[in-house]
């Protein structure tokens, strides 16, 4: 048999050069042997992957509307609950029961969806959600979102005489979803797959709502080399702007703590979407962010020491 016949997400699909979205979606539905039903909202992932009459799918999988995939994945929760009450097969061959898994954006889970990921995450719906962030609307063209980060140059919020970015800070997402005391959510990154793979692995096993919110460095937002995308990523993380870590039971542990931590500056120079920061007149918002940086990591090190 081919091989690409038997993977979850076939090639061919048309995500952008150097975009790492496949291979987190890869990862992710690699992470588990079980039978697959995912709930995909509107957003890059969609569109790259159902471009009619093609799918690159190989897993049964349902489109939904940019702000309800979480909605989607609690009625599949809820049928397959229902038919295994009835003695059904419950979703598979082996008459036991999928497992749900939820993609989408940071436009359709920060902003638009996240009514339905806290209705789902209350209600405790059996299922995974995972975030591809790529800090911005790109799907509709660069426009900022909950999850742009404070002094980037969006299409919404753009970089002028007369402002330096988005002058807001992103959502703290983990810390929302958190709130809703679920047993296992995760931070991650595309740039560390090993990471990624071990935490979905613990998630889809763990029962009930879980949560993986993975960085994914965007070509077109962000502007680097289409070749660059691992290297900004392990800036993120070498620079302690996006920080390896998970929660279980309440529980912080930081998976990767770098040896010699790098300065935002060597995070932001790479990007386009920073480049009018490095002017005299936009010094201090650098200040700013590394301090912020510095200020948010030294709160993740004293949730771990004070449990």
């Amino acid at each position: 048999m081919n091989k690409d016949l038997t993977k979850k997400l076939a090639p061919g699909h048309a995500t952008c050069a150097g975009c790492g979205i496949p291979a987190i979606v890869r990862t992710v539905l690699d992470a588990t042997d079980e039978p697959i039903i995912v709930s995909n909202a509107t957003g890059c992932l969609e569109v790259t992957t159902t471009i009619y009459p093609n799918t690159s799918w190989k897993v049964p999988y349902i489109h939904s509307a940019f702000g309800n995939a979480a909605a989607t994945a609690s009625g599949i929760d809820a049928a397959q609950k229902a038919l295994m009450k009835k003695s059904a097969k419950g979703g598979s061959a082996s008459g036991g029961k999928a497992k749900i898994i939820a993609f989408g954006g940071d436009g359709g889970t920060y902003d638009i969806g996240l009514q339905a990921l806290s209705g789902a995450l209350e209600r405790g719906h059996d299922f995974l959600y995972v975030c591809y962030d790529n800090e911005g609307y790109m799907n509709t063209g660069c426009q900022r979102s909950g999850a742009t980060p404070y002094g980037a140059n969006t299409e919404t919020q753009p970089a002028g005489t007369q402002s330096f970015g988005k002058d807001k800070q992103r959502k703290d997402l983990m810390e929302i979803v958190k709130a809703h005391g679920i047993k296992y959510l995760a931070q991650a990154n595309a740039a560390y797959l090993a990471d990624l793979k071990k935490k979905a692995k613990k998630a889809l096993e763990t029962p009930g709502p879980s949560f993986l919110l993975v960085l994914q460095p965007c070509t077109s937002l962000w502007r680097f080399p289409t070749s660059d995308y691992v290297k900004v990523g392990k800036l993120a993380t070498e620079t302690n702007f996006w920080p390896l870590y998970e929660v279980e039971d309440g529980n912080y542990v930081i998976n990767y703590v770098p040896k010699e931590k790098k300065p935002i500056e060597e995070f932001l120079k790479i990007q386009g979407r920073f480049k009018h920061l490095f002017s005299d007149k936009n010094k201090e918002v650098i200040k700013q962010i590394q301090q912020d940086v510095d200020g948010n990591f030294e709160k993740l090190q004293k949730k771990v020491s004070s449990i």
